[in-house]
């Protein structure tokens, strides 16, 4: 029997993050989501074909004190969560993930998804710099795109080697 496209976008996830092996990692639940949606309601976006979700995007919305803690490896990307007040305006958004179904990749939809939310945050948030812990090539090219798209300075997250 097929998967759903909810079970192969879990999947999909499993396999690009490998969070459950990375206590550094936030992984994402109903808690998770409910608390971005509380930050911002386009803080999680997906793109729903009819079939399920065939790409998700998640964004933190932080302020930039807690995005140079994470940028110098002083908190993890779960720090980074938790120490983010839910009340507050932000300052800096974290591009946390972008995921899409192979079929769907290539048609801009996760770069759709992450300008609008972009847009629908900053309406209500001086956002001023945006940052990524890029997991994948087309992650980070994605990123790029969209800084050079909003006019904002990207920062990215090198792994220590």
């Amino acid at each position: 029997m097929a998967l759903s496209n909810f079970e192969r976008m879990i999947q999909l996830a499993e396999e690009i993050f490998a969070v459950k092996n990375d206590p550094e990692q936030l992984d994402v639940n109903q808690q998770v989501i409910e608390r971005l949606q509380k930050m911002h309601p386009s803080a999680v976006s997906e793109e729903d074909d009819g079939n399920g979700p065939v790409a998700w995007i998640l964004m933190i919305p932080t302020t930039l004190d807690l995005m140079s803690k994470f940028l110098e490896h002083k908190i993890s990307e779960k720090e980074l969560f938790d120490l983010t007040p839910t009340d507050i305006k932000y300052d800096a958004l974290y591009l946390c993930s972008a995921m899409v179904l192979e079929e769907h990749r290539r048609k801009g939809i996760a770069k759709k998804l992450a300008l609008t939310a972009i847009e629908n945050i900053r309406k209500n948030h001086p956002i001023k710099a945006l940052f990524v812990w890029a997991f994948t090539k087309e992650g980070d090219q994605g990123a790029e795109t969209v800084a050079r798209l909003t006019a904002l300075p990207l920062f990215k997250r090198e792994d220590l080697k």
